[in-house]
């Protein structure tokens, strides 16, 4: 059974857990193309965007990472490199592939601010849609704990996503968010909770 709330105390009771996958950078422009063929051919994706933070008031930093997973793959785009090419943007749009994020309205804010159109698709907004079926707590930690039983660190989420190299435990971070949504979404379709926003 999952429960549809969870504590602060329940959560840091909880394993810590991470994407354990294989972790794949791209940030070269002429990678993309490959990748992008891959990523095509699923059915759904786990997704997530960061920004370098910025501490002073007014200050809006463009989407440093784009982050789209499979169960045993996670894909680090840098779009701080590469900048945010025609093959990833039309990938995002396609109908087909549903991406599975939370809170993903500011990450689709973030990227369409880096091109002069985008038309983002199916995409599939865990904290949105959760709150539809009864979940009182939403946002990836919370969900985690809930649905996964496991407490994911969010230490690095105010590091420098735009450092020259990106640490291990940046990229572990970072693929474990998109994957995690991926993960959240699957479980609880596979038991039955998103019924009725499948069925309606």
């Amino acid at each position: 059974m999952i429960p549809f709330q969870i504590t602060k105390e329940e959560i840091n009771e909880l394993p810590l857990g991470q994407f354990e996958g294989e972790i794949y950078l791209v940030n070269k422009a002429e990678d993309v193309e490959e990748v992008v063929d891959f990523l095509g051919t699923q059915a759904i994706l786990g997704f997530d965007t960061e920004t370098k933070p910025a501490f002073r008031k007014g200050v809006i930093n463009p989407v440093s990472l784009l982050q789209l997973s499979t169960k045993t793959q996670a894909f680090l785009f840098r779009l701080n490199d590469i900048g945010f090419p025609n093959d990833l943007r039309t990938l995002l749009e396609r109908e087909h592939i549903v991406k599975v994020g939370a809170a993903v309205h500011d990450d689709l804010k973030g990227l369409s601010r880096l091109t002069d159109s985008f038309y983002p698709n199916s995409f599939f907004d865990l904290n949105d849609e959760l709150k539809k079926v009864g979940f009182h707590n939403v946002g990836v930690r919370n969900l985690c704990g809930m649905v996964l039983k496991m407490r994911i660190s969010k230490s690095e989420q105010v590091s420098n996503w735009e450092a020259p190299v990106l640490t291990e435990k940046q990229q572990r971070y970072a693929a474990t968010d998109a994957w995690a949504c991926l993960e959240i979404f699957q479980l609880l379709k596979k038991e039955g909770y998103l019924d009725e926003l499948f069925t309606s």
